[in-house]
């Protein structure tokens, strides 16, 4: 195999020498010496091979040996999916191997070159060899540049698929007078004026045209361009950012009446009678892509507020929160009021998340920041402890200050950071439920396209996050203490102040006891927080995470709805708590449906795996394949 960088002439020779052309069974040798005349004062056009020589020793027929290169089971057979020439030459090899050394014939027979993959990066002029060349496939090769002059005048059909070519302009120096399909997809073509190089000047005769999957974004000078095109009738331009616009196959069809189709799909008069007069308002339509992220309902979340012991008087009192959140590409020409007054919020980092900042010193790299943060579990080992007792029936002590509560908060997870590029979107923050409904839609409007094709390529995460915050009473300020000015009174003052302590202190007295009987009496209230409460920052656990892929997006689908199961993180003992939990907060029930509620935790639950359903929409009039 040539080196990388090799040029079209040196892989085909290459893949001449693989085909084995002078070795058995083809070409001459021992195994058919005598079928041939001597080559003294013939040519090529008179060495007719002999009539068979029956029991010529050590020789093979024709026959035998075509069905050597024919067979599949041959071990000299073609591999599977080798061209038709490929198999001519071989059975040309066997019943006239003399033609093949001929140079006029050789380079006259090819119609169709096809050099896949092979690391080709220059076109060289030996291809004008090729004669009657009509068809060259250089696709999945390393080509930056093609030298128009040395591609034969006679190509009908080019393909370059799968390069590295930024720009069409080195193929319109002189190109193929005859081409009829053009294919450049799956390249680097970036910026507005690649729609100079596709007019009729150029390409008259091209009736095939397929530029998908580069970097192209003005839509309206490109349709404007491929407009002059008479004989245009397929055209491809999906997978460009351009074809992100809501108006994309309106302007597309509308410009070019004669397209029959557009992206594999046919064009219908249906399409052509809806779009019509599209093209006369072109100047008014908004080079911007929109997109819309909804998010439906959340199941299978496990509460875990069953888990934590009753709060004391001194708290912690502890409420949990869940949402989703799902990044999203940042445009660079948004003013940032976009999103103001909607109902989804950008996730913006807690102050825990700024408190893990200060932690991480300058000089440490990303990478070690992120290992140190992965290092940390989700809940701390005494939280998880905590957890572990309560479903247990064993009692922990709580934490009683800063320092054990900091011990307690895990660091954030990187899931929860937006990649490079990105904004992290969080929908609305709602309470435990069976089925946690959190009926977010927003539009996204982007007028940067090419990055937002990158990310469209690269998928979002989706991930659902369950946020615990403790609050703590407010501690009120010490009382000052007695002045030592006033410690010298007469012992008539402090003996009436400690008449007046004490009857306060049997009034407070007389007071518990009354709160205590009305406890014993069956009161089912629930306990109220105090007025005052301290929090704590939140700490943030990821219940589960998973990446969207909205390729199918850039691929002209109008839509992407996913269900993502993050598996099972619900018990049946987690259920049992709850509902046991929710029937003490009841009123009176009977008998008879508790047994019956015992009953149903007998099995598993119905919900018992995390789900969420979500749709990436892409406005615009667009057809489903």
């Amino acid at each position: 195999m040539e080196a990388p960088g090799g040029t079209v002439s040196a892989a085909v020779r290459e893949h001449l020498r693989r085909l084995c052309l002078q070795e058995f069974p083809c070409g001459r040798g021992s195994w058919n010496k005598s079928r041939f005349l001597p080559q003294t004062w013939r040519t090529w056009r008179e060495l007719i091979p002999r009539e068979e020589v029956a029991g010529t020793p050590g020789e093979e027929t024709v026959e035998d040996l075509l069905d050597l290169v024919c067979s599949p089971h041959s071990p000299w057979a073609l591999l599977e999916g080798s061209s038709a020439e490929d198999r001519f030459l071989r059975q040309l090899a066997i019943q006239n191997p003399q033609m093949l050394k001929d140079t006029t014939f050789f380079y006259s027979y090819f119609r169709s070159l096809q050099v896949v993959d092979k690391q080709v990066s220059l076109v060289d002029k030996d291809l004008l060899k090729f004669l009657k060349l009509e068809e060259l496939v250089l696709s999945a090769n390393q080509i930056k540049e093609i030298d128009a002059v040395n591609l034969p005048p006679t190509l009908k059909v080019l393909e370059l698929y799968g390069n590295s070519m930024t720009s069409m302009e080195c193929l319109c120096a002189r190109p193929p007078p005859g081409l009829q399909h053009l294919g450049l997809g799956h390249n680097k073509l970036l910026g507005p004026s690649q729609s100079l190089f596709v007019t009729a000047r150029h390409w008259p005769h091209l009736v095939s045209l397929d530029l998908g999957f580069n970097d192209l974004t003005d839509l309206q000078s490109m349709t404007g361009s491929l407009g002059t095109l008479r004989h245009l009738r397929l055209l491809v331009l999906q997978g460009n950012p351009l074809a992100l616009v809501p108006y994309y196959r309106g302007l597309t069809i509308d410009s070019l009446a004669r397209l029959c189709a557009l992206d594999d799909i046919t064009v219908s008069p249906s399409e052509k009678h809806q779009f019509r007069g599209l093209s006369h308002r072109r100047d008014s339509l908004a080079p911007e892509a929109q997109l819309v992220v909804t998010i439906g309902n959340v199941r299978g979340v496990l509460d875990t507020s069953v888990l934590d012991p009753e709060p004391g008087p001194q708290g912690p009192f502890i409420t949990y929160s869940y949402y989703v959140t799902y990044d999203f590409v940042e445009d660079e020409d948004d003013e940032g009021n976009e999103y103001e007054g909607v109902l989804a919020e950008i996730f913006k980092p807690s102050p825990s998340v700024e408190q893990l900042g200060d932690e991480i010193p300058a000089e440490v790299t990303t990478e070690e920041a992120v290992d140190r943060v992965e290092s940390v579990p989700t809940t701390t080992s005494r939280s998880a402890e905590m957890e572990e007792s309560m479903a247990s029936g064993r009692s922990t002590p709580l934490p009683t200050s800063a320092e054990e509560l900091a011990k307690l908060r895990p660091r954030i997870k990187p899931q929860l950071c937006p990649s490079p590029g990105t904004v992290l979107f969080s929908t609305v923050h709602k309470p435990w439920a069976d089925i946690i409904r959190c009926n977010y839609e927003m539009q996204h409007t982007l007028r940067d396209l090419v990055p937002l094709k990158a990310f469209l390529l690269a998928g979002s995460t989706v991930t659902i996050v369950e946020e615990k915050i403790l609050s703590w009473p407010v501690v009120p300020p010490p009382f000052d203490s007695v002045s030592s000015t006033k410690k010298g009174k007469g012992e008539k003052n402090k003996k009436e102040k400690g008449k007046k302590e004490k009857d306060g202190n049997n009034k407070a007295a007389a007071k518990r006891e009354k709160e205590t009987a009305k406890e014993k009496k069956g009161s089912k209230k629930k306990r109220e927080l105090p007025k005052d409460l301290h929090q704590d920052p939140p700490i943030l656990r990821v219940l589960g995470s998973g990446l969207v892929t909205l390729e199918p997006l850039l691929m002209g689908e109008p839509l992407v709805s996913t269900v993502c199961n993050f598996g099972v993180i619900r018990t049946m003992e987690s259920d049992r708590l709850t509902f046991f939990r929710d029937s003490k907060n009841k009123k009176a029930k009977k008998a008879g449906d508790t047994r019956k509620s015992k009953t149903k935790f007998s099995a598993v639950p119905e919900i018992s795996k995390l789900i969420l359903k979500c749709i990436w929409k892409c406005k615009g009039p667009r057809i489903a394949k």
